[in-house]
């Protein structure tokens, strides 16, 4: 009797504990699933490719300038979806051309600085950083150099660089003398006149000599206008091809500012030396040029202006 009344008791117990367990269960509240999210209430995030930099470990001088650039094109063209250009990368970073027109012997007097060697010059300080431009960040430089055009009026002695029909820069150039004159450099009597027409750019002389066309005879230093006696610039010169014809025709530096506004060279498109690295940065291999002669042009007041007609055409 004492066994039956035990098992009896537990077996009350247990089934006590069942109730109360499915009582628990009927009156836990059932957890609220989320809300299935509308498509139009999902916003994708892209993020954009972020750009790589590069440290500059030493001082960069204008004699090592070129080949520091090329050193990084080379390196890091394969890591970049696009083919990295010296071109690309110095308009990625436009402070470079800015700090290369400011080598300029005559922007450094304006400072009370004299510079006999151009090449010395620090170009690219230790420690700062260079941008590797993305991908869409490239495009838009790649695009912006198909829309770019040079065009130079020679009575107007002004060389212009568009992009579409904005006017990006406006230079003070010399052109061609109005004459014709036996030049040993190519052994023949040349017009001297600035040649017109259309053509492009079609190459370059980063590491230029310097040489007198008329007896052929190289120099190394430069008399300016200030009658100091400096060192020649390393400055690009910029090859053209104009009516298809590769003529020997370029764009290249004047040490002597005095002579800009003149038909003065020998047939050479003349510029401030800092004014050809804006140049030369705008205008990558195949980029148009027109060179014209148009003796009218409109004034400030938009009204027509009759120029010195230099080669009395």
């Amino acid at each position: 009797m004492m066994k039956l009344n035990k098992s009896f008791f537990a077996f009350i117990v247990l089934l006590i504990i069942l109730v109360m367990f499915g009582i628990f269960l009927i009156t836990k509240p059932i957890p609220k699933k989320d809300p299935i999210p509308k498509k139009e209430s999902i916003i994708l995030r892209v993020e954009k490719p972020s750009t790589q930099k590069i440290r500059i470990h030493k001082d960069i001088t204008v004699e090592n300038y070129f080949s520091f650039i090329d050193s990084l094109v080379i390196k890091y063209d394969s890591v970049t979806p696009y083919q990295l250009t010296e071109h690309l990368l110095v308009r990625a970073n436009p402070w470079i051309i800015d700090t290369l027109n400011n080598t300029d012997y005559y922007i450094q007097k304006a400072r009370d600085s004299f510079i006999y060697n151009q090449k010395k010059m620090i170009i690219l300080n230790k420690g700062i950083d260079l941008i590797i431009p993305n991908l869409e960040q490239a495009n838009e430089i790649l695009s912006s150099f198909k829309k770019t055009k040079i065009d130079v009026n020679i009575p107007e002695f002004k060389l212009r660089i568009y992009k579409d029909s904005t006017q990006l820069f406006s230079f003070l150039v010399r052109v061609g003398k109005d004459t014709k004159r036996f030049l040993k450099m190519s052994d023949r009597v040349q017009d001297l006149k600035t040649i017109t027409g259309k053509g492009t750019i079609v190459g370059y002389n980063r590491y230029p000599d310097y040489y007198n066309p008329v007896n052929s005879s190289r120099y190394f230093v430069t008399n300016r206008d200030d009658k100091r006696i400096t060192k020649l610039p390393q400055v690009p010169f910029i090859k053209t091809q104009i009516n298809g014809v590769r003529n020997g025709q370029l764009i290249h530096a004047t040490t002597n500012p005095n002579t800009l506004g003149k038909a003065y060279s020998n047939g050479c498109i003349g510029t401030e030396e800092g004014n050809v690295w804006v140049i030369y940065y705008y205008a990558p291999l195949g980029t148009k040029i027109t060179v014209r002669y148009d003796l009218t042009i409109k004034n400030k007041n938009d009204k027509d202006s009759l120029l010195i007609n230099v080669y009395d055409f």
